[in-house]
């Protein structure tokens, strides 16, 4: 496919990321060239040649179907907590920082987030730092694999996630591990999303138009298609299902990160396939205390960077808050409070 301009494309390119992983120095440079003009031009593509089973994949996929089939009661257990790990029900959310569309309906979907595990004796937890804090897990005797199986994937996702990171660092010009300081203590989220099917109503979406927060999204897709990708013109390119494959597309801090060199493409979900949709988008970013401020080499000499310094945590709190009805609730009633 051409890669003519920024923002011009009709489909979305697949990368075949096995040369990351047979340690030749030219497979790596060429996966990471690749991947620079997708990121570039683009911000989003499919990433296939992985060593993700598909079965695990697949495996996440049915526990979340099993927890969704849970109760409302059941799920309610697991409401959504301070530390955003948790269930969020149905229209949750809204997202009012998109810069994308004036959005007023809720999502129309129900998720659980897990996060990175983080011991209620841990001294992060108990000092009370934002975002740290134990997952919620659902009743072992309901869903006895469940656990397990979520933290399998998060384990394998992260690996892949951080050959990204390499394969990222490589194709701005710099080594390898250049980044890889930012994320010794990586902010990570597993979304597991349930959209069920939608009626054609004007404004309603399964996810509204939206950019990502943060680095890098790694999505496993169902069968079902709905996600759509938005291209200079401001046509909307399907990224339909791709057999293991993963969607992997660009968020805004890294965008921010690379002075805008890598672009962070709007994308939204519309479910009107009259079947339910799941779908597992895995979030890897950086630690809550990293500094991110333009990478010397995606400023060019005599510029100055386009956004000034932010430590990530910082950032990432500001987004969430805006985003999440129960969160700017527990805003409002602070602030009250005070």
């Amino acid at each position: 496919m051409s890669m003519s301009a920024r923002g011009e494309f009709s489909e979305i390119p697949v990368l075949d990321v096995s040369g990351l992983y047979d340690g030749d120095e030219e497979a790596v440079r060429a996966v990471a060239s690749s991947l620079r003009g997708y990121l570039e031009n683009i911000g989003f593509l499919y990433i296939v040649g992985h060593p993700i089973p598909q079965s695990d994949i697949e495996a996440v996929r049915e526990a979340s179907k099993q927890f969704f089939a849970l109760s409302e009661d059941e799920k309610l257990k697991l409401r959504i907590d301070k530390n955003f790990r948790g269930y969020l029900p149905f229209a949750g959310s809204t997202i009012v920082t998109s810069s994308v569309a004036a959005v007023s309906k809720p999502n129309q979907s129900e998720s659980i987030f897990f996060m990175h595990e983080v011991d209620a004796n841990d001294p992060r937890a108990l000092a009370e730092k934002p975002l740290q804090g134990p997952n919620q897990w659902p009743d072992v005797a309901l869903l006895p694999e469940f656990r397990e199986t979520i933290e399998r994937y998060v384990e394998q996702m992260s690996m892949l996630a951080r050959k990204m990171v390499a394969a990222i660092s490589i194709s701005l010009g710099l080594s390898p591990d250049e980044l890889n300081a930012h994320f010794e203590d990586p902010t990570t989220f597993l979304r597991l999303l349930h959209y069920p099917t939608q009626k054609a109503e004007e404004g309603l979406f399964g996810s509204a138009p939206h950019t990502d927060y943060g680095f890098i999204t790694l999505l496993a897709q169902d069968d079902v298609g709905g996600l759509e990708v938005k291209n200079k013109a401001g046509d909307w390119v399907p990224a339909p299902p791709i057999p293991n494959s993963f969607v992997m597309n660009v968020g805004d801090i890294l965008a921010r990160w690379s002075n805008d060199v890598f672009v962070s493409t709007p994308h939204r979900v519309i479910n009107r396939s009259g079947r339910e949709r799941y779908s597992q988008p895995f979030f890897f970013d950086p630690s809550m205390e990293a500094l991110i401020e333009a990478l010397p080499a995606c400023v060019a000499e005599g510029a100055t960077p386009k956004y000034e310094p932010v430590l990530y945590g910082d950032y990432l709190m500001e987004r969430i808050d805006k985003n999440y009805h129960y969160r700017k609730k527990k805003a409002a009633q602070e602030s009250a409070a005070g």
